[in-house]
């Protein structure tokens, strides 16, 4: 998620406008979140892959 679609409800402005100072602790902590390890997949990728995960333990399995 990210900032330019976050709306304060301190001050009923943009977050990333950063009025108040709720919106600048808010962005300040979505810009932290978004540096994390998975920070760039989003939620179809990481079911894809662990989609495909639990079909290679499947197919291992059935072979053996």
């Amino acid at each position: 998620m990210t900032c330019d679609q976050l709306v304060c409800a301190n001050c009923n402005g943009r977050v990333v406008d950063g009025r108040c100072p709720v919106c600048r602790a808010n962005r300040a902590r979505l810009q932290q979140e978004q540096h994390g390890p998975f920070a760039a997949l989003n939620p179809a990728v990481l079911l894809a892959v662990l989609s495909a995960a639990l079909l290679a333990m499947v197919l291992l399995t059935l072979t053996r």
